[in-house]
C-alpha cells in the first residue's frame, strides 16, 4: 500500500479503557428506555438534555484546552466515548458537528475572541453548529461554490444557498465555506473562506426544511440574501478556506460514525437469528465483523494521526469510502437472512429498524462526500490521477 495510505496502531492508551467502562455505566441507565427504533437514528438523534448531560461530564471537546472548556484528553479516549455512544444509540445529534469538526476548526484557525465566546458553550452542550458546504448543483464539488461574500467596510455581505445543511434549523451557528474573491485561472481552489454565522441574530438568512424520504426533518436549505456578517466572524485568513475545510473533512470523514450508522441493524438482526443460526448467516455474520473490526482498525489509526497533529485527510478518504459500502451492505444481508416486511411501524424490532435503515441507507454514500469524489482523492493519493 501507498506510505500516503498507512495505518499504523495508535499508541496504548489505558485511560480510555477506564473511560469505556465508565461510559457503559452511564449509558445503561440514561438510555434504559430508548428503543431500537431511537436507538436505531445513530448520530442524527437530537436530545438537548442529553447533550447538556455529556457536557456536565465532561465529553464534548474533551480533547480541547481547558480554559476553552475542554478536558485536555486524548484523540483515544475521545474515540471511545464517540464509539460508545453510537454502538448504544445515544441521541448525540444536538451536539455532534460542533464537537466533532466546528469546534476543532475553531480552535485551530479562529480568533482568541472567537474561541473565548463559542467554545466553552459547546463543551457544556449547550451550543450547536451546522455546516454551510453544500450548494444546488454542485453535489460534493466544493471548489465550485457560487455563494459569495463581499467585503463592505465593516461587513461582510454574503449572497447565495446552501443545501442538505443538517440540523440547521435547530443550530445557533454556521461554518459557512463561500467565495470572497475570484478563482485565478486553472486554479478553483482560491478565492474561497470561512465564516462563523450567528443564525438567530443575521437578518437576511432564510431556512427552509428539505424533509427525507421518511418525512423526517434533519435536512434544509440556507438563504442567504445580503446577509451581513461582521468582519471578525471570518475564520482564520481570507482566502485560506479551501486548505482550512479539507483539514475539516478529516474529522467528518474519518470517525466511526462512518461504519456504526447500521449498526442497531446488525444488534437485532444477530438477535432476530436466534441462537442457533443456518450456515449461511453464520458466514455472513463473520464477514461482516470482519470488515467492520477492519474499519475500526484503520479509524482508530486515524485519530491516533489526529493527536500526532498529523492531517490524515487521504486516510480519512478511504475510511469513508469503505465505511459507507459496509453500512449500505448490512440491511442488504439482513433482508436475505430473515423473512420479515421491512415497516417502521411494526411491532418487531427487527422489522421496524430494518425498514428504517433501507430508508436511510442511500443517503450513506452522500453525505461526508460522495463516493465519486472520495475515490478521486484516493485515485491522486495512489499517484493514478
Amino acid at each position: 500500500m501507498s506510505a500516503a495510505f498507512a495505518f499504523p496502531p495508535p499508541p496504548p492508551c489505558p485511560e480510555a479503557e477506564t473511560l469505556r467502562a465508565e461510559l457503559r455505566a452511564f449509558l445503561g441507565t440514561a438510555l434504559a428506555a430508548r428503543k431500537p427504533l431511537q436507538r436505531a437514528e445513530s448520530w442524527t438523534g437530537h436530545d438537548t438534555a442529553f447533550s447538556r448531560a455529556m457536557g456536565r461530564r465532561g465529553w464534548i471537546g474533551m480533547t480541547w484546552p481547558k480554559r476553552y472548556g475542554g478536558q485536555e484528553r486524548s484523540q483515544l479516549e475521545r474515540y471511545v466515548v464517540t464509539e460508545e455512544m453510537l454502538a448504544a444509540g445515544a441521541p448525540v445529534g444536538a451536539h455532534w458537528i460542533a464537537d466533532r469538526q466546528s469546534g476543532p476548526a475553531i480552535l485551530r484557525y479562529g480568533t482568541e475572541a472567537q474561541k473565548q465566546s463559542i467554545l466553552p458553550r459547546i463543551a457544556a452542550g449547550e451550543c450547536f453548529f451546522c455546516i454551510g458546504m453544500s450548494e444546488p448543483d454542485t453535489g460534493s464539488d466544493l471548489a465550485s461554490v457560487r455563494t459569495r461574500a463581499v467585503r463592505d467596510g465593516d461587513h461582510y455581505i454574503v449572497n447565495g444557498t446552501k443545501v442538505w445543511t443538517s440540523h440547521a434549523h435547530f443550530s445557533h451557528y454556521m461554518i459557512l465555506f463561500c467565495r470572497t474573491g475570484t478563482a485565478e485561472r486553472d486554479q478553483r481552489h482560491s478565492g474561497l473562506s470561512q465564516f462563523i454565522v450567528d443564525l438567530n441574530h443575521t437578518p437576511g438568512i432564510t431556512i427552509r426544511p428539505i424533509l427525507a424520504l421518511t418525512g423526517e426533518h434533519h435536512f434544509n436549505e440556507v438563504v442567504f440574501q445580503d446577509a451581513r456578517l461582521p468582519v471578525d466572524s471570518l475564520l482564520g485568513q481570507e482566502g485560506d478556506g479551501w486548505a482550512q475545510v479539507t483539514g475539516e473533512l478529516a474529522f467528518e470523514r474519518s470517525g466511526p460514525e462512518r461504519f456504526l450508522s447500521s449498526f442497531t441493524l446488525l444488534v437485532e438482526l444477530i438477535r432476530a437469528l436466534g441462537p442457533a443460526p443456518s450456515e449461511a448467516a453464520r458466514v455472513a455474520i463473520g464477514r461482516l465483523g470482519a470488515h467492520l473490526l477492519t474499519l475500526r482498525a484503520m479509524s482508530r489509526s486515524v485519530a491516533g494521526m489526529l493527536q500526532n497533529g498529523e492531517n490524515p485527510a487521504l486516510a480519512a478518504a478511504l475510511v469513508k469510502d469503505l465505511g459507507a459500502l459496509v453500512e449500505q451492505e448490512i440491511p442488504e444481508i439482513a433482508r436475505q437472512l430473515v423473512a420479515a416486511e421491512p415497516d417502521t411501524t411494526a411491532t418487531s424490532d427487527f422489522a421496524a429498524v430494518l425498514g428504517y435503515t433501507i430508508l436511510h441507507a442511500p443517503s450513506f454514500s452522500l453525505r461526508g462526500g460522495t463516493r465519486e469524489i472520495l475515490r478521486g482523492i484516493v485515485a491522486r493519493g495512489l499517484g493514478l490521477r
